[in-house]
């Protein structure tokens, strides 16, 4: 754990205070060390979270570029087919 450690004060509602303490007794923690192991699971939490965000407006945004890239190559196969059509027709 870190030893950089700074004291902060917080309000807790007296019920979720009193079920900390049931889990705190149950596994011989203080505190503290309950609200850090908490806060920091939280976090984490919060910063997966956002990744996942993140990367969903990712893969929408490329999802986008994708689809003109596509549709631009259908055009160019799509003439390229009807050029070769006609180009057998003219030959029949």
């Amino acid at each position: 754990m870190t030893t950089n450690l700074k004291k902060v004060m917080i309000s807790l509602p007296n019920n979720l205070l009193q079920e900390i303490d049931g889990f705190i007794k149950e596994d011989n923690q203080d505190r503290s060390q309950f609200i850090s192991d908490a806060m920091e699971v939280y976090v984490n939490q919060l910063r997966s979270s956002k990744f996942r965000d993140e990367m969903k407006q990712g893969y929408l945004e490329m999802a986008k570029i994708n689809l003109c890239i596509a549709t631009e190559c259908f055009m160019v196969e799509n003439n390229t087919f009807f050029n070769y059509e006609a180009r057998l027709a003219e030959c029949d």
